[in-house]
């Protein structure tokens, strides 16, 4: 029998002075069986980050043709492609292809070894960009997850602070790569 995901929820009050943007948001994150706490928890980061009307926490593990978020306006078309990972150049061709602005977020340790083993290849990808979380930072984030959770995002200065009841978590996204203007 095929383990079922299981929901978590949370309520995310966004301060974004680097966007100015602001807005509480209500998510409902169904979380794969094989998803870490840390993996969930960069979702939610991103989803603060890149919120805009249309996004979408996506089937993500559960289907592997769709990002881990995504923008899709009134037509259907792909604004934003997110993915989390360290995707091989196929999938990320496939993406840049589909959608308006591709980004790609990797978190592990190995991510320098990946990022030097396909940057080369990746040159006429136009629309895409990748950035790094170092990994403490992104298991810090680890230490936030609970089935409900009441959290505060505050970015500012490119400096970015998820925090909660009992913790904090300080991180800033490095920029591996930006999409072309």
């Amino acid at each position: 029998m095929a383990l079922k995901a299981t929901i978590h929820k949370a309520e995310l009050q966004l301060a974004d002075m680097d966007r100015n943007h602001y807005a509480d948001l209500a998510l409902t994150i169904a979380r794969h069986p094989s998803e870490t706490d840390e993996r969930m928890m960069l979702r939610v980061l991103l989803y603060a980050l890149y919120a805009q009307p249309g996004m979408a926490l996506t089937k993500g593990l559960f289907d592997v043709d769709e990002p881990d978020l995504w923008v899709k306006d009134l037509t259907g078309a792909i604004k934003l492609w997110i993915d989390i990972g360290q995707p091989d150049e196929s999938r990320l061709r496939k993406a840049c292809g589909r959608a308006e602005q591709v980004v790609v977020v990797c978190h592990a340790a190995s991510c320098d070894v990946w990022w030097k083993q396909i940057e080369g290849r990746l040159s006429r990808l136009r629309n895409l960009s990748v950035l790094r979380v170092q990994a403490p930072a992104a298991q810090a984030l680890a230490a936030l997850a609970q089935r409900t959770m009441r959290l505060q995002c505050l970015v500012q200065d490119g400096v970015v602070t998820l925090s909660s009841d009992t913790a904090a978590v300080e991180l800033v996204l490095q920029r591996l790569r930006d999409a072309a203007a």
